[in-house]
């Protein structure tokens, strides 16, 4: 069965100095561009992170600081990046807690304003998991027959990606083939941030999920501690988490007629940031 596509979708994967979404780097990046009239495009580059790559992480991708010393930064290659995925939904292998979160932390750096508005999210990790619980590796030979040659390549794990979605299409019937329906059914808990800061509670309303407040509504918090967003926003926090912290400020001051319900509410955010 073949994906159902509206509009492009970018598969991709990252190769990074280490597992921190605030403070680690990209390395090498690799994309494959799928069009609805099934035409692809695709493109991988290696990358200066600017700061050393540890050897725990050299010892999983291979890509050491000499491969990377002469390559172009992130800032530089992110206009072509931005112009590639611009267009499309994403998708990767772990990119709803991985992937997505740190290429939005790295054109944040760069200057360039990314969110999820009108986009969807596919994770095949998620779907993996939740119908086979196996590693990109295992997932490779279990739907497609073939051993991953060249594992932690950026390139050969965004192809394995790809090719393992399709054949997740033609083994589950019941997850459906649109974006929209993979995007939910690979989607994980409820968050207003891609790291899992600020999460939805019962009532569909933002609450802190670590630190002193945590399970407090943020809009209380902000309220009665004004200075617990200035210190976030100093902190090493993710940019992408400071920003929603920045939205629901906003959203606070903003004068609300009529008042929003608490699914109004929760529907404006997921609408906004494609989270669920």
């Amino acid at each position: 069965m073949e994906l159902s596509l509206k509009k492009p979708i970018v598969f991709f994967d990252l190769e990074t100095t280490g597992i921190s979404i605030a403070t680690d780097r990209i390395v090498e990046i690799s994309i494959l561009k799928v069009f609805p009239n099934g035409t692809q495009e695709s493109k991988t580059w290696l990358v200066n992170p600017e700061i050393e790559i540890p050897q725990q992480a050299i010892d999983v991708h291979g890509i050491t600081n000499e491969k990377v010393v002469t390559e172009p930064t992130f800032k530089e290659l992110a206009p072509k990046i931005n112009e590639m995925i611009l267009d499309a939904d994403l998708a990767g292998f772990n990119s709803n807690r991985f992937d997505i979160p740190l290429l939005a932390e790295e054109l944040l750096r760069a200057g360039i304003d990314f969110d999820m508005d009108n986009r969807k999210a596919i994770d095949v990790q998620v779907i993996f998991h939740k119908k086979e619980q196996r590693t990109l590796s295992a997932g490779y030979k279990f739907y497609c027959g073939k051993d991953l040659e060249d594992a932690h390549s950026a390139e050969a794990d965004t192809l394995a990606t790809y090719e393992i979605l399709k054949a997740q299409l033609d083994k589950y019937e019941d997850i459906g083939n649109s974006v929209e329906e993979l995007s939910e059914f690979s989607a994980h808990t409820k968050r207003a941030d891609f790291a899992g800061f600020i999460l939805f509670d019962d009532e569909q309303q933002e609450i802190f999920s670590f630190g002193k407040y945590k399970g407090r509504k943020v809009e209380d918090v902000l309220k009665e501690n004004p200075g617990y967003n200035s210190w976030i926003q100093q902190a090493d926090f993710p940019l992408y988490t400071k920003k929603v912290l920045r939205l629901i400020k906003e959203r606070m001051s903003s004068p609300q007629t009529p008042e929003m319900s608490d699914e109004e509410k929760l529907k404006a955010l997921q609408q906004k940031f494609n989270l669920r």
